[in-house]
C-alpha cells in the first residue's frame, strides 16, 4: 500500500507589532460646578479657591454645627486644609464637640483673598496615630506646638473656645462648597464633590 504524504511548509509565525502600552495615571478629578451668578458672570473655577487653601493663606475658619434643639451654633476653629480636606480640633465638652457627637453634619466658612467660601460635609473624628502625628506637625509648623496624646492632640495652650486638653481632631471631606467672589472677576458658584469616604 502506498501512502500519500504531502510536505507542508511550516508557516513562520511572527508576533504582531503593537503600540507600546501607555501607563494610565489617575487623573485628579475636581468638583463639578454650577453657576449661581444672576448677573451674567462666568462660573468661578474651583482652582481660584483651591490655590489659596493649599497655600495655607486662608483666614479664620468658622464651624457651623447644629444644637440638639435644631438651632445653629457657629464658632471659630483652628483649621487646616490638607489633601483636599479640612481638619480642625475641639474639646469633647465644648458646645461644638457635643453638637458633632450628636450630628456630625456641618459647614465651615472661610474668607479667602477675593472669594468667600463655605464647605459642607460630615465631621469624622480622627484617632489613628499616623494622621494625628502628621497634623500635629502641620499645626506646629504654623505656630501651635501641638503633640499627640492618646487619640487626640494636646499642647501647652489653645484657644479658650477649644476647652481643656486633649483636643479631638476632626476631618471634613467636602461634599458641597459655595464660593462668592469679593473681587473681580465676580461670580458665584456651587461645587459638588464626589463622595470620597
Amino acid at each position: 500500500m502506498k501512502t500519500n504524504t504531502k510536505k507542508t511548509a511550516a508557516k513562520k509565525i511572527t508576533p504582531k507589532k503593537t503600540a507600546p502600552k501607555r501607563a494610565r495615571t489617575a487623573k485628579a478629578k475636581g468638583p463639578t460646578g454650577k453657576n449661581l451668578d444672576i448677573y451674567g458672570a462666568a462660573p468661578l473655577p474651583w482652582s481660584r479657591a483651591l490655590k489659596q487653601l493649599e497655600a495655607g493663606t486662608a483666614g479664620s475658619y468658622w464651624l457651623a454645627t447644629t444644637k440638639p434643639d435644631g438651632r445653629p451654633h457657629v464658632a471659630a476653629v483652628g483649621a487646616l486644609w490638607v489633601d483636599g480636606k479640612v481638619y480642625f480640633t475641639t474639646g469633647t465638652g465644648t458646645r461644638k464637640g457635643r453638637n458633632l457627637a450628636a450630628n456630625p453634619e456641618c459647614a465651615l466658612s472661610v474668607s479667602l483673598t477675593g472669594i468667600d467660601l463655605v464647605v459642607e460635609g460630615t465631621a469624622v473624628r480622627i484617632t489613628d496615630r499616623p494622621t494625628l502625628l502628621r497634623l500635629a506637625n502641620r499645626y506646629a509648623a504654623q505656630g501651635w506646638p501641638a503633640s499627640v496624646s492618646g487619640g487626640a492632640l494636646t499642647a501647652d495652650y489653645s484657644a479658650s473656645s477649644a476647652g481643656p486638653p486633649p483636643w479631638n481632631l476632626y476631618v471634613v471631606r467636602p461634599t458641597t462648597a459655595f464660593g462668592v467672589a469679593t473681587a473681580e472677576p465676580s461670580g458665584a458658584t456651587r461645587w459638588q464633590f464626589e463622595n470620597r469616604r
